[in-house]
């Protein structure tokens, strides 16, 4: 890695998705610039997730791939939180967290190094499966506790945008950040992770959208395009931790005093309606309707759970 933006780590998480990491680390072997470390957080898979990983290993130099399996499914939060534990134990300065349905585009880390040496907490561009650019919306609104679409103009005239929010597919963040806040919550399993992650790191530093392109998207979904925002269909895991999680956003508000309940409530009834219309206008169904009604009734029980604590901070050495 370039000297003037230090070590960087790739954090993947992938769970019975074998032939998509293969596509990635296809495109990890193909990068003009290569990361120092490749982890890959293999969440227990009960496909061959395993033999793609090993078969991997001899095609890097010795190190750089690490298989790093878990014993149990802990969900992209609890991987994202053990991916970028390992990267800070390997040295990393710079920890590139991404899903395993996407692909790297060869020279990524060279559009990302302008932008590295000015900020600490970055996301790049996406290219959609069909080569249009990937809509990404994230603002957080700090009344309502969701976020909202950016306007019309994303980028300001240097080719970027601050944000309070972020995506695990793609946020690439300093390790003096990670230091600050601590690791990603592994108690969220999916959904909201991400941009609660982001917006903890927004209290320390500028987190920013910038307009290059350094990701492509490889998993078709159902889709449904709103002008404003995208929608696309979901499973009901998503489903039910889209709406439990709710509570642990606001417990995070809560401990850093940007918590206004009323606004807070209604972001959340906001939540609820826009995911019945996912099931409704994507996916045509009324199936997860349940799961939605018990996220929402298991989030209460987070809200009045006194032991509840955020993610520590992480000791900070004495260089």
């Amino acid at each position: 890695m370039n000297s003037t933006t230090g070590p960087l780590a790739i954090a993947i998480v992938t769970f019975n998705r074998s032939a998509l990491l293969d596509e990635l680390l296809t495109s990890a072997a193909a990068m003009s610039t290569q990361p120092d470390h490749i982890i890959v957080v293999d969440n227990a898979s009960t496909d061959d997730t395993q033999d793609v990983v090993r078969a991997w290993e001899s095609k890097f130099p010795p190190g750089v791939l690490v298989n790093h399996r878990m014993d149990t499914n802990t969900g992209g939060a609890g991987g994202f939180s053990e991916g970028t534990r390992v990267a800070l134990e390997l040295g990393a300065e710079w920890v590139w967290l991404m899903d395993d349905d996407v692909e790297i585009l060869p020279d990524a880390l060279e559009r990302f190094a302008p932008w590295m040496r000015r900020f600490k907490v970055i996301h790049g561009r996406r290219y959609d499966v069909d080569g249009s650019p990937f809509y990404w919306q994230a603002r957080f609104n700090q009344f309502l506790g969701v976020p909202l679409p950016y306007s019309v103009k994303t980028f300001n005239t240097d080719g970027y945008a601050v944000t309070n929010s972020g995506t695990f597919e793609g946020m690439l963040i300093h390790a003096d950040v990670v230091r600050r806040i601590g690791l990603p919550d592994p108690r969220f399993f999916i959904s909201w992770d991400d941009a609660i992650y982001a917006w903890l790191a927004s209290l320390q530093t500028e987190v920013v959208y910038v307009d290059e392109f350094v990701l492509q998207k490889k998993r078709e979904q159902k889709q449904v395009n709103l002008g404003l925002r995208h929608l696309n269909d979901s499973s009901p895991l998503a489903k039910y931790h889209v709406m439990r999680n709710r509570a642990y956003v606001g417990r995070y508000f809560a401990e850093h005093g940007r918590l206004n309940r009323f606004g807070f409530a209604l972001g959340t009834a906001l939540t609820f309606a826009k995911e019945v219309f996912r099931l409704v206008v994507v996916e045509h169904s009324l199936t997860g309707f349940t799961s939605l009604t018990r996220g929402w009734r298991d989030g209460r029980r987070i809200w009045s759970d006194a032991s509840w604590r955020p993610m520590p901070a992480l000791e900070v050495g004495d260089d």
